[in-house]
């Protein structure tokens, strides 16, 4: 996969938005009280928002959040199963 082909999908000013993303759900997925299944939904209410101060409040922006939460999940999910898969394989790093 070519990162950069997805980073040419989320503007710069966005890839804050997409660290910040990626922090609350950390926190959040070691919160108790938060269910697993509502992060995708917080994450991606926090991207949106982040991406309407940002850009602008336009349906642009929107679809911009969008992504930007979705970049966020998506990036932890890949390095999660890499390490697990790592592991499993015997591949300690």
């Amino acid at each position: 996969m070519d990162w950069n082909i997805i980073f040419g999908f989320i503007p710069a000013e966005l890839l804050a938005v997409v660290a910040a993303c990626w922090v609350v759900g950390y926190v959040l997925k070691r919160t108790p009280r938060v269910p697993d299944w509502s992060i995708v939904y917080i994450v991606t209410l926090l991207a949106v928002a982040g991406a309407g101060f940002t850009l602008g409040w336009t349906p642009a922006a929107v679809v911009q959040g969008i992504l930007a939460g979705a970049f966020a999940v998506y990036g932890h999910q890949f390095i999660k199963q890499a390490k697990e898969g790592a592991e499993d394989d015997g591949i300690h790093r």
